[in-house]
């Protein structure tokens, strides 16, 4: 005789832990949830409701700013609450990003700083302190301490500071990009020139210039630290090799680059921010096309920015705003302004990609969170789980026109809404009318939005992609 009997283990169900949560068995048996996807359209649509509702993407702003217009701020790749920042005036200003106030303030050049970058730790003498580099137009690069016991008896912006300046670099014109090497003593310099410095040398090592154009950036590699990349005034974008001391591949566009970033977690590709108020990826192994368009912006993009992750991009523009984007999307997922923010020069990620960081022309530092909705409090787990389980349900559902249409709507400011419709009617008759001209003339080559903006390549690449492949992406970008 067989007898069939319920069997139930306590280690299913009983916790390890007395603050854990006991397990609830179920059933996943569909026949026993019926309505189970309109339960769950309801609930992505509620959740996506809450987060449009709890959506305050500014925190605030840092301490009482500058006087001037906020044209440069760098990272500190090694520790989370620390930030700088200088402006139009030649003052720099030393954040703690946890309290949202100066460290230190002082005044480090005459006129405009151009250039500022926080060294890595492992090249100072105790391995724990951090290096301040800066760069103006009074022809001066100048290393710093960024000890607060340096700065303790500054209270004057008006005069020039020398607490906690260990060298000065003078130059033979005036400086306009600064970036440091991530492992060895050595940093570059753009203006007339790009050069090559050592902190132990007061010249610099070498002149990799090509071309006698004004370069505006220069960005070091995060991976490949040998590479770096530079903007012109010429616009151009130019790839250097520090191995062999030369430049690998230049690339001519319509408009001027105003910023570059490395991605920090793929170290071929790098965003640039451009005049024609897009922001573009490349791969630096095939510069004939770009692999993205950031679109959007009604006006120029003054800087980009990688998260940590190398997921998002984060731009500020020309047109007072500040956008976000996922690095595979076209689109902005985001775009945060207030009624008192000018033009937006700086942007930047903050180390744990969960807040942004923007410098304007009005001399606040702003505050901003990545995630407009998301809040920093520490979660229990079983809140953790709801809103793991929400973001879920958001992503299942996207595509229902009524979740798309909540998730995606912003408020603009009107005149940015005006300019985007502006700019749309323009955008459309350009393609009308080139649809046109290759409906007449047949012997009019297709030129995909990737290309556009490319004028020239100094060195050609073998083109083995089928046009129309390219043809159907320039319809996804759209």
């Amino acid at each position: 005789m067989k007898i069939k009997t319920i069997k139930r283990s306590s280690d299913d169900y009983v916790p390890v832990k007395n603050t854990q949560e006991s397990q609830l068995p179920r059933n996943l048996n569909p026949e026993l949830h019926p309505f189970e996807r309109a339960r769950e359209y309801t609930k992505a649509l509620n959740a996506t409701k809450l987060e449009r509702m709890f959506a305050q993407p500014f925190v605030g702003q840092f301490g009482h700013g500058h006087r001037d217009g906020v044209y440069a701020i760098a990272k500190n790749y090694n520790n989370l609450n620390k930030l700088a920042s200088a402006s139009g005036d030649g003052v720099i200003k030393y954040w703690n990003m946890s309290t949202r106030q100066e460290y230190a303030s002082f005044k480090a050049h005459y006129g405009l700083v151009t250039g500022l970058c926080v060294s890595p730790q492992s090249l100072t003498k105790n391995k724990t302190e951090n290096y301040m580099l800066s760069c103006g137009d009074d022809k001066t690069i100048k290393l710093w301490s960024v000890n607060n016991d340096d700065f303790s008896n500054v209270r004057n912006d008006d005069e020039l500071n020398t607490n906690g300046l260990i060298k000065t670099f003078d130059g033979e014109h005036a400086f306009q990009g600064l970036d440091h090497h991530r492992t060895k003593p050595t940093f570059v310099t753009g203006g007339a020139q790009i050069q090559l410095w050592t902190s132990e040398r007061s010249k610099p090592l070498t002149n990799l210039s090509w071309g006698a154009d004004n370069v505006t950036n220069v960005k070091f590699n995060q991976n490949e630290t040998d590479i770096l990349a530079s903007t012109g005034s010429d616009n151009s974008i130019v790839l250097y090799d520090l191995r062999t001391n030369s430049p690998t591949q230049k690339i001519v566009q319509t408009m001027r680059t105003n910023a570059i970033c490395w991605n920090p977690m793929e170290a071929f590709n790098f965003v640039i921010g451009n005049e024609d108020h897009n922001a573009y990826y490349y791969d630096m192994r095939n510069m004939s096309r770009a692999l993205n368009v950031y679109k959007d912006h009604v006006a120029a993009v003054m800087d980009v920015d990688f998260s940590p992750t190398g997921d998002e991009v984060v731009t500020a523009s020309y047109d007072k705003t500040i956008r976000i984007y996922k690095s595979n999307q076209g689109h902005s997922r985001e775009i945060y302004h207030t009624k008192r923010m000018q033009h937006v020069f700086q942007a930047k990620f903050s180390m744990d990609s969960k807040f942004i960081i923007s410098g304007s022309d009005d001399g606040n530092v702003r505050l901003w969170r990545s995630k407009a909705s998301e809040r920093s409090n520490v979660k229990s787990t079983r809140e953790r789980n709801k809103l793991e389980y929400d973001e879920k349900l958001k992503d299942r559902f996207r595509h229902m026109p009524e979740i798309r249409r909540i998730s995606k709507h912003r408020h603009v400011p009107i005149v940015i809404k005006k300019a985007q419709e502006i700019k749309k009617i323009e955008l459309d008759s350009l393609k009308r009318r080139e649809m046109n001209e290759r409906r007449t003339a047949k012997n009019k080559p297709f030129v995909p939005e990737r290309r556009k903006q490319i004028v020239g390549t100094v060195f050609k690449y073998e083109d083995k992609r089928p046009k129309r492949r390219e043809e159907e992406e320039d319809v996804e970008s759209d």
